[in-house]
Formats: C-alpha cells, sequence, structure tokens
C-alpha cells in the first residue's frame, strides 16, 4: 500500500496523452500524416525565402542564409500547423 503513492503520482503524468490519434488528411484515398504537409509547406516557405534573397540581392548583406532560410521555414510550418491543426 505505500508503494501505490509513488506509482499514482507518475502514472498521472500520463493522463494527458490524447486518445484520438494524431492529425491525418485524406489524399488519393490513403491517410497522410498532417505533420508531412506542414513539412513541405515549411521547406517550400525556406526555398521560396532563398529564391527571394538571391534575386533583390539581400543573400549578399545576410550573414547566416542558412539558418535565416531555415527559420523562416519553420516559422512557416508552425504558423501552418496553429492555423489548420491547433484546436
Amino acid at each position: 500500500m505505500k508503494h501505490f503513492l509513488p506509482v499514482a503520482i507518475i502514472c498521472s503524468g500520463l493522463s494527458g496523452c490524447a486518445v484520438r490519434g494524431a492529425p491525418s488528411f485524406t489524399l488519393f484515398g490513403a491517410y497522410f500524416p498532417a505533420w508531412m504537409l506542414v513539412a513541405a509547406i515549411g521547406i517550400l516557405a525556406a526555398v521560396a525565402a532563398r529564391i527571394v534573397a538571391v534575386a533583390t540581392g539581400l543573400a549578399e548583406t545576410v550573414p547566416f542564409q542558412l539558418l535565416s532560410c531555415t527559420a523562416i521555414g519553420v516559422t512557416a510550418a508552425v504558423v501552418c500547423w496553429l492555423m489548420w491543426f491547433a484546436p
């Protein structure tokens, strides 16, 4: 009986897990996880940021271009995730 309280406290941390499953969408008759779509949007945003930076000449003045484009891609992915899948 004295071991019940620590086990109950440890197991109470697991109660936040959702039973409904991961967000997914139907594409061509199959279910795809939503993070794949959001990751593709983030990659496209990073590539677009790189293209815009090179076209405008900003790529020559901005240091750490890889970090900057990655940050833009991650930001776009997170914003898309929050707009579509956040409750």
